[in-house]
């Protein structure tokens, strides 16, 4: 009898998971055809990409809201969404990880940019941005930077990265997450 509910909930978060990983897939699959659409098409895909990630955490909030024993799986997928509408983040693959609570991966992922980089197969301003993502995204983790890290974000940090970082520092303010995201999303559309 304890274990009642265990495997609809275990089927309820696959099922999130992959819906998350869908529209992650399909923002990283835009930003690598981006070159091959006009920019109205774009615009319009990604716009419609961001909506329905909008609508994906309005669903998260409302199982949240009544149902205490997914809370803290869903945590994650719901910060990433808001890092994703909030466009904090650009890098679908960083968000993908983040959402998944994979530090070791993220920590892997930037091993593979420093090496590209000074091979010159990865441009300096895609890694410094993807460089800053993953590490504001192993420090939402809890994981420990190096001061070295520490100076490359303060250096680098865009000012909405920074906003985000300010506004998700207290997990209880969720009329503050959901405004940035809100905010996010009328800059894009706009």
């Amino acid at each position: 009898m304890a274990s009642r509910g265990k495997s609809e909930t275990s089927k309820l978060k696959q099922n999130m998971e992959e819906q998350l990983d869908r529209l992650m897939q399909q923002l990283q699959d835009l930003e690598e055809c981006r070159e091959d659409l006009d920019d109205t098409e774009y615009e319009e895909t990604k716009s419609e990409t961001l909506e329905q990630l909008n609508e994906f955490n309005e669903s998260l909030k409302k199982l949240m809201s009544g149902n205490m024993t997914l809370v803290d799986e869903l945590d994650g997928m719901q910060l990433a969404i808001q890092a994703a509408i909030s466009q904090a983040f650009k890098t679908p693959e960083v968000i993908r990880l983040f959402a998944k609570k994979q530090p070791g991966q993220l920590r892997t992922r930037l091993a593979e940019m420093d090496r590209d980089v000074i091979v010159g197969k990865l441009a300096r301003d895609v890694y410094t941005q993807q460089k800053v993502e993953i590490l504001s995204a192993l420090r939402k983790l809890g994981e420990k930077l190096t001061a070295e890290d520490e100076a490359f974000l303060a250096t680098n940090a865009s000012a909405t990265l920074s906003q985000f970082e300010k506004v998700t520092a207290n997990l209880g303010s969720e009329d503050k997450i959901m405004a940035l995201a809100s905010s996010g999303v009328e800059k894009t559309k706009a």
